[in-house]
């Protein structure tokens, strides 16, 4: 009985780190798709609506879902309060702060906070040009994860269950 229970508990335990991996490999995707939203947007934001970066902000977290609706209420908060910082320095760090804790690569965070303007002033044109090539790179990124995902949930969770096995004869 002991045994069985044991072999239950190895297996599971296998099993479920397996899960985890094909959860972090689908969780990057997701957040993937939500910088992309985020930058659609903003996009929208600059281009139609015309709306200042606080303005941005505070219409965004409004319509984002968390980490990233408290990510934009604390940016909001931070840009008001600025004391002589540049809005792009405000910006990356907060932002990065924001992201520090999700499953993404530090090219993904590089990719997204590309069309922060690092010093200086950027016209609306230029902006949303910095925008679209942000998001034509998480776009790429996207495409590439999904194609090489399918085979990878699979593999993650096949070898956690046949680590698992596997260790259950071992120790049989």
């Amino acid at each position: 009985m002991l045994r069985t229970t044991g072999a239950a508990m190895i297996l599971l335990g296998c099993l479920g780190l397996g899960m985890w991996y094909r959860s972090q490999f689908l969780g990057r995707v997701k957040n993937l798709r939500m910088l992309r939203q985020i930058l659609d947007l903003w996009e929208s934001e600059v281009q139609y609506g015309k709306a200042t970066l606080g303005e941005c902000c505070f219409h965004m977290q409004k319509q984002l879902q968390e980490p990233f609706r408290s990510c934009f209420e604390r940016l909001n908060l931070k840009l008001r309060e600025a004391n002589g910082e540049s809005c792009g320095k405000i910006f990356r760090t907060v932002l990065e702060e924001g992201m520090a804790e999700l499953p993404l690569q530090q090219e993904d965070k590089e990719a997204f906070l590309q069309f922060i303007p690092e010093n200086g002033y950027m016209d609306g044109r230029l902006q949303l040009l910095s925008i679209q090539r942000s998001r034509s790179l998480l776009e790429n990124t996207i495409e590439k994860l999904e194609r090489e995902n399918a085979e990878k949930c699979r593999l993650a969770v096949g070898l956690g269950a046949m680590s698992g096995m596997l260790l259950v004869l071992i120790l049989w």
